[in-house]
């Protein structure tokens, strides 16, 4: 709690309130690059005092096709902090910085620091990892008798959208309170999704990895991969969504024989072994 005041610019929503918040000035404002270029070509915000530019989630700013719109708002920022102490300064966070990040970056921050807290390339301390082996056709019957054995709030990722509403109402079917999230979803679902949630009305989250990035939820207990995740970072950023603030959680991947490959070359890119599931 401070002194500061804030306000939040993203899309799905009225810009009128929005608008009415930049004008009436504010210390942070926290936006999606879309919204807030949006407001830019409106006329406001003006950006003449601004201190401190922050991109959380880094790597997927500078990516998935947000880095030309990102690009576009630095156009209207103060430029990158010189020597003499002039000029913006400029952070950026996440969970993985790949090498070509450092590309864009150039263009944004001016002879950057990198700071690292913990290794490179790993999960978090304090999560558990283990997989189970099953049929693809067995995984949501597997998934609906261990939410229903094991207590606390899960976070299940899935590969595609369509999937996230099947396994949904699939789990909604048994009896489990469950919702699904992704980027399909109107802006106010997936904020009742969302807040649903972290409110415990709903026990379990089915999720894409884009609608889920960044989300931070206290005290979910389980995170499960219903599908193997395509890559190492992809597989970080999903289990970190467990143990926050030196929590423990753990992390369980469901995968079918002909996800056993991508399961091996998980572990050898992690150096980390997933134990069975027992």
């Amino acid at each position: 709690h401070t002194s500061l005041t804030s306000t939040a610019i993203f899309g799905g929503t009225p810009m009128g309130p929005q608008m009415q918040a930049l004008s009436a000035g504010v210390d942070v404002i926290v936006a999606t690059p879309g919204r807030l270029l949006d407001h830019l070509r409106s006329g406001a915000p003006t950006f003449e005092g601004l201190e401190t530019l922050v991109l959380d989630e880094a790597d997927r700013m500078l990516d998935m096709g947000f880095w030309p719109d990102v690009r576009r708002i630095v156009s209207n920022l103060p430029h990158s902090r010189q020597a003499d102490g002039t000029g913006r300064q400029t952070l950026l966070f996440s969970a993985t910085i790949p090498d070509w990040v450092l590309t864009p970056l150039k263009e944004l921050a001016h002879d950057p620091a990198y700071v690292q807290i913990g290794r490179r390339g790993a999960p978090a301390d304090g999560i558990s990892h283990a997989v189970e082996r099953m049929p693809a056709s067995r995984k949501t019957g597997w998934l609906t008798s261990f939410l229903v054995k094991t207590p606390g709030s899960v976070l299940v990722f899935v590969n595609t959208k369509r999937g996230t509403e099947r396994l949904a109402r699939s789990l909604s079917s048994a009896g489990i309170k469950a919702t699904a999230l992704h980027a399909d979803r109107s802006q106010s679902l997936r904020l009742a999704a969302v807040g649903g949630f972290r409110s415990g009305r709903y026990r379990v989250l089915v999720a894409t990895d884009v609608a889920a990035r960044g989300l931070d939820i206290d005290g979910i207990k389980y995170v499960v991969n219903f599908e193997v995740p395509p890559n190492r970072d992809t597989y970080i950023h999903r289990v970190g969504r467990t143990a926050r603030l030196d929590a423990t959680g753990s992390a369980l991947t469901l995968a079918a024989p002909d996800e056993l490959p991508a399961v091996r070359a998980l572990q050898a890119s992690i150096d980390l072994k997933l134990r069975e599931h027992s």
